[in-house]
């Protein structure tokens, strides 16, 4: 190894496929440049709970963590209780945008994480990202509460309509990025997972030349652009792979564990 890498890594389309699933090739590259001694550390839109099994699944014991698309920060360490804390947490007022996108977006599923790490969801809205069961609430309680992340969610609507929804309602004093389907992300303003790895990267005394990221997602685009090697996914959309340095396979031909392998 000629230079340490901060390496960050998406996890759904990335490391694992859209069922969930991580291949022996993904997770044996993974875990060769962890025990090469890279930084390496996921960004994930995921929820916390939802990230914690892909860290321990790919053996990150010590380092940082990016959840939230990067609302959460995390430093892990096996001498902490939980073998974790959290070093940053970026909250913000989700009403606006929740008044504004319920006008535009009346059949849609709502879910918010609070600053507790609780999901508050509208019409038992659940998914895998949250990492925990969402307590149903309305939307009342909703707007009142704390945000950490919001996501809405719609089975009626394709993800045109929502780039349509968002650019008529013109969210103002958040982050958002919109998914594969009619599904959105929202953060506070000015938060991504590249200002959250920028912080981490200032924090380890990195060069940005030593940089690496891979990723599949629209929530990537930052990632991609911050990173000195920004890598997208065989089946990123266009707009992904326009905001990379390069293309590798797709998550279904282990694109992940290719690009790992090159770095060791």
């Amino acid at each position: 190894m000629t230079q340490k890498l901060m390496i960050a890594l998406d996890v759904d389309g990335t490391l694992v496929d859209h069922d969930g699933h991580m291949s022996a090739p993904v997770r044996e590259a993974a875990q060769a440049v962890v025990a090469a001694g890279h930084d390496v550390m996921i960004a994930t839109g995921r929820s916390l709970n939802a990230t914690l099994p892909v860290i321990e699944q790919i053996g990150i014991d010590r380092g940082y963590a990016v959840c939230c698309n990067g609302g959460v920060t995390l430093r892990l360490d096996p001498e902490l209780a939980d073998g974790y804390e959290i070093i940053h947490k970026a909250t913000f007022d989700p009403g606006p945008a929740l008044r504004a996108l319920r006008k535009r977006l009346p059949s849609a599923k709502y879910a918010l994480e609070d600053e507790d790490g609780n999901f508050l969801s509208t019409e038992r809205f659940q998914d895998a990202s949250f990492g925990v069961e969402a307590i149903g609430v309305d939307f009342q309680t909703m707007l009142e509460a704390t945000a950490v992340r919001v996501v809405v969610f719609s089975t009626e609507n394709t993800p045109e309509e929502f780039n349509e929804a968002i650019e008529h309602i013109g969210l103002a004093g958040v982050t958002y990025s919109v998914g594969w389907t009619a599904w959105l992300d929202i953060a506070a303003a000015g938060v991504t997972k590249a200002s959250a790895l920028e912080s981490l990267r200032r924090r380890l005394g990195v060069e940005a030349s030593s940089t690496v990221a891979i990723g599949d997602g629209r929530n990537d685009i930052e990632m991609l652009t911050w990173a000195g090697r920004g890598v997208a996914m065989g089946q990123a959309p266009e707009e992904v792979v326009a905001a990379a340095d390069e293309v590798t396979k797709s998550v279904y031909d282990d694109g992940a564990a290719h690009v790992l392998r090159g770095l060791l």
